[in-house]
């Protein structure tokens, strides 16, 4: 009889602890109470059937693909023949030849404006729009571009165009369903699905003096001939411009990477508006919070400031090196990319407050932005056009002087072929010295390239910020 009840005991204990532990073990395989019921009220929304998701899948992709655009464009190159390594730059003997290339494009406007990116546009000679329907074909023109977040604005000359709207990105959350659509491979209409994989991402692939990188990550495949194109919510509204994929191969590899809508929407208004992009300067250079400033101040998260230009908005509201940004007008600031992004959205003359962390200590200011040359008005920047050049010119900012210690310089911008672009000198080159003369004015700059004969040299800085020098014989 005792033992009887001995083994009931120890039966009864054990059976109790097989059930703790097959509760825990369905914890871990299912989620707690909290997720079960998020997961219950996601299926709710859908009638409790998932097949009701893919409504949203087929209705955002009705709604967004008649705005997405076919973009073919056609540059001239200099092609270089076998014996040009005995030319120091550009082979006099090389031939030109034209290079035909395709992408994708956002109609924004009814009246025929078009967002893409600066890089399927970059050099082209000519640029053919194909609407979604396939029926019509547009030559456009190149309305501006923004170096600084790889962006384009073009126009073809049509009325009633069937638009997209533009989305918060700010509230477009990691986990959240998107959708890319494009023309990858030549496909057009192509529509891919996946998810946020994450926001605010620097992959650094912006060849410019001031990049803004703070890209969203996604799953959804992204490949050649998607650049350009939209990302949109299931809502079929824009939440970003597809525009780089990480591979190592070329094609889709697993994620994809668009510019955030809300640097795209202030983009596309900036060029419409003014022609260039009004973008307030602060004179930061930024970096991630390293170990020294995470022990000083105890904190994680920010951008650290790795300088503070003499006599710059920022240093005139009190920021030094050292110190780390945590929010710009009431927004978390988690990184540098998340800094470029928000400070690209306002502009010369804006006040915005700051809220930073200095030893330790949380400090509050407010900062002017300035505009390139360390004015309150907005850029009014005079850029001169050479057909036979193909580029535009400008002369250099007192911010690139500053941040390069030059003085003075010629930037070249917007090159489209021409003579330029045979001598595959980089848009965003500032030249510095044309045989061996300073080069401190645009419209000399051009006469002097116009009218150049014999050997010529250039020196300059290019848009990584490295010095080239260049030989080339007309």
């Amino acid at each position: 009889m005792k033992k009887t009840i001995i083994n009931a005991f120890v039966a009864l204990f054990f059976g109790i602890l097989g059930a703790y532990i097959f509760t825990k073990f369905e914890d871990k395989s299912t989620g707690t109470n909290e997720n079960q019921e998020q997961l219950k009220g996601i299926l709710a929304s859908y009638n409790g059937n998932m097949a009701e998701a893919n409504v949203n899948f087929v209705l955002a992709s009705k709604i967004s693909t008649p705005s997405v655009v076919f973009i073919k464009t056609t540059a001239m190159v200099q092609k270089q023949n076998p014996f040009g390594f005995f030319f120091d730059g550009w082979d006099p003997f090389g031939s030109i030849g034209k290079v035909s290339s395709t992408g994708s494009g956002v109609i924004v406007r009814k009246n025929g404006y078009i967002i893409t990116n600066l890089h399927v546009v970059k050099d082209a000679q000519s640029i053919e729009v194909v609407l979604n329907n396939k029926k019509k074909t547009f030559e456009a023109k190149l309305i501006g571009t923004d170096p600084s977040t790889d962006l384009a604005l073009i126009k073809i000359e049509s009325d009633n165009l069937p638009t997209i709207s533009i989305s918060n990105s700010d509230d477009l959350q990691i986990g959240e369903w998107v959708l890319a659509v494009g023309n990858p491979f030549n496909l057009t209409s192509t529509v891919t699905a996946g998810i946020v994989s994450a926001k605010g991402r620097n992959i650094n692939v912006v060849n410019n003096q001031f990049p803004i990188e703070s890209f969203i990550q996604t799953d959804a495949a992204i490949n050649p001939g998607n650049s350009g194109g939209a990302l949109v919510n299931l809502n079929g509204e824009l939440v970003g411009i597809n525009t780089a994929i990480f591979s190592q191969t070329g094609s889709y590899a697993g994620y994809g990477f668009a510019i955030p809508a809300n640097i795209v929407a202030k983009t596309i208004k900036d060029l419409i508006d003014f022609g260039q992009v009004q973008r307030g300067y602060s004179g930061i250079e930024a970096v991630e919070v390293d170990e020294t400033a995470e022990k000083l101040n105890k904190i994680t998260e920010g951008a650290l400031i790795a300088d503070a230009y003499n006599e710059s908005p920022a240093y005139k509201a009190g920021l030094r090196k050292g110190d780390v940004i945590v929010k710009i007008q009431d927004k978390t600031i988690d990184s540098k990319s998340s800094l470029d992004e928000h400070m690209s959205y306002y502009r010369p003359g804006d006040k915005i407050k700051i809220n930073y962390v200095r030893n330790g200590s949380n400090k509050e200011t407010t900062m002017v932005l300035t505009n390139e040359d360390g004015e309150t008005s907005l850029n009014n920047k005079k850029i001169l056009s050479s057909s036979k050049l193909g580029a535009d010119f400008s002369n250099v900012s007192k911010t690139e002087q500053q941040k390069y210690k030059i003085n003075g310089g010629v930037k070249v911008s917007n090159i489209r072929g021409g003579l330029i672009s045979n001598m595959n000198i980089e848009d965003g080159f500032i030249f510095l010295k044309y045989n061996e003369k300073a080069c401190n004015d645009a419209a000399e700059l051009i006469k002097e390239l116009e009218n150049a004969g014999g050997r010529m040299q250039i020196e300059g800085i290019g848009p990584d910020g490295g010095k080239r020098i260049y030989n080339f014989w007309y």
